[in-house]
């Protein structure tokens, strides 16, 4: 029986209630209760060996070389229990790519470590790969599509609509060969007739039931796509491929600055280790970078000759619509290819789907300003070496 006394409680719960409901609203997500569960594998770790400058700009004295995981995501839908994956990293024997690409290892280009393959992990950790329905490529590159040839003809290969599935040799410049495809049912999605579109992105809800979109994110490479998949009602994972390969190439934004602030550690260690001869804000003076006035991203995408940005102006307004996402509190952002959160984030067999609870994004947001941390660009060389 409703009485007067349950009004503080009701007004209570509407007021903790409508912020996250108006944010969804606001990016025109429609209301569900149908989730998945997220768990991530970091495959493996490269080094692009003076390359930095085709991933981004400003490149500082003694940072040319770029270490990057390759991370892989095991998707299951919670209301069937089917499981699905989100890029596979790399195959572990790259000499068998096509020339085009083996060749990067060949030459020291890219150098490894050892390790098992994506199909090796998962069944190590128990789950067979006849269980996993059907694999989402982010885009057609050879560090995301795994070796196909190891999963059974069961499993789909699912890509963004503008993918090139031309193959090498009759395609020399393709990263694909005829053992990624054979045997699999290819699934091209068609952005082109969605009516679905958050935060200026097209989108396709996979399964009819709100708990997974594909989003149309070009720019990086043609049919690139992401996933935003929904782990609780009201919070959601946000995978962005290879949209960009820094977290600095898309924080901070002024709206990023005010829902998740720089902890004060990372403020002070960060104020005389960022380099105010190549980055600058309001109230920066020389010497002293001030992290809370800089509202823009610290790097830009690259647009030199050789960028891995197949169109950087096209990438670039793909990574502005997501940093909406990013600076809002029930998203989690996660790029394949983040070094700053290695060290932090759960990797499978534990799940993502508690990020908010467990407050990861706070944890995570600012590590990449952290002189300590492996992602940490932000000054010569020569200047970290007394540190």
């Amino acid at each position: 029986m409703f009485s007067f006394s349950t009004v503080p409680r009701v007004l209570s719960l509407v007021i903790f209630i409508a912020p996250t409901l108006a944010r969804l609203q606001d990016f025109g997500i429609p209301p569900s209760d149908a989730t998945v569960d997220v768990k991530a594998f970091n495959v493996a770790n490269f080094t692009l060996n003076n390359l930095t400058s085709v991933f981004l700009n400003p490149v500082l004295p003694g940072r040319e070389d770029f270490t990057l995981p390759l991370q892989a995501f095991l998707i299951e839908h919670k209301p069937t229990k089917k499981k699905f994956m989100f890029d596979l990293a790399m195959r572990n024997d790259p000499q068998n790519l096509p020339p085009a690409f083996s060749s990067f290892f060949s030459s020291k280009a890219i150098t490894f470590d050892p390790f098992k393959d994506i199909t090796e992990l998962l069944q190590d950790g128990g789950v067979s790969l006849d269980s996993i329905e059907a694999v989402f490529w982010s885009h057609a590159h050879f560090d995301h599509i795994g070796d196909m040839s190891k999963f059974p003809n069961s499993t789909k290969i699912v890509v963004g609509g503008k993918t090139d599935l031309s193959l090498s040799p009759e395609s020399p410049n393709s990263d694909l060969q005829a053992s990624d495809l054979a045997g699999h049912e290819v699934v091209q999605l068609d952005f082109a007739n969605t009516n679905l579109a958050f935060a200026g992105m097209k989108a396709i809800d996979h399964f009819g039931d709100g708990s997974f979109y594909l989003l149309d994110t070009p720019g990086h490479f043609t049919g690139h796509m992401s996933a935003l998949a929904r782990v609780t009602p009201s919070s959601f994972i946000v995978l962005g491929g290879d949209t960009h390969h820094h977290v600095g190439q898309f924080r901070p934004t002024g709206a990023f600055q005010d829902t998740i602030p720089c902890p004060g550690d990372l403020l002070a260690d960060a104020r005389s280790a960022i380099s105010t001869d190549f980055f600058w804000s309001t109230k920066t003076t020389p010497g002293a970078f001030d992290i809370p006035s800089r509202t823009k991203p610290f790097f830009a995408l690259s647009d030199v000759p050789g960028s891995f940005y197949e169109d950087p102006v096209t990438a670039t307004l793909t990574v502005d619509k997501l940093a909406a996402f990013d600076a809002d509190a029930d998203f989690l952002t996660i790029i394949t290819h983040d070094q700053s959160i290695q060290s932090i984030l759960p990797y499978f067999p534990a799940s993502l789907s508690t990020w908010q609870a467990d407050g990861l994004k706070a944890k995570t947001a600012w590590q990449f300003v952290d002189p300590a941390n492996p992602a940490f660009l932000f000054s010569p060389v020569q200047e970290c070496e007394f540190e």
